[in-house]
């Protein structure tokens, strides 16, 4: 049922979780997971013309690490059946970039998390989240941050 699961990832402890309810998935099926972390162009144009190549840098540093995180989750999966592991950092607006990426890969699901870096200013479901969902043509599947998960814990 499930050939290419797209992860789309930001590093935060919602998407930690989301990352590995979507390696789970991926593995119940032998699906490749696609793992994306979008560097928002919109903050890079909102930050000071002094630091902003330093910021874009520290983002796709971060963006690294995320990838890293959903690589050796995989890796990690006690039952790993053949699924394999892409991986790719783009920049742009991140709703519009996941769902092309998505579209691009003919993803049989999108997995990320409700609430990323930006926390609580997504109360119920992140801003992200709450477009992907809206705009994908593909099913998504949202995973929740627990409640006791919120102090940076997954």
């Amino acid at each position: 049922m499930f050939e290419t699961v797209l992860i789309a990832t930001d590093g935060s402890a919602s998407a930690e979780r989301a990352v590995r309810a979507a390696v789970d998935l991926a593995g119940r099926f032998e699906a490749t997971v696609h793992a994306l972390y979008v560097v928002d162009s919109g903050d890079v144009a909102a930050t000071p013309d002094d630091v902003r190549e330093d910021f874009e840098r520290a983002l796709a540093t971060e963006g690294g690490k995320a990838l890293t995180f959903v690589r050796e989750t995989a890796t990690d999966d006690p039952d790993p059946g053949e699924e394999t592991v892409v991986t790719a950092i783009r920049e742009g607006d991140p709703i519009s970039e996941i769902c092309a990426y998505a579209d691009g890969i003919d993803a049989d699901a999108i997995v990320t998390g409700t609430r990323g870096r930006h926390g609580q200013h997504g109360y119920l479901l992140g801003s992200v989240a709450e477009g992907v969902v809206r705009r994908a043509e593909h099913p998504v599947l949202t995973v929740r941050q627990l409640e006791d998960a919120a102090d940076g814990e997954a």
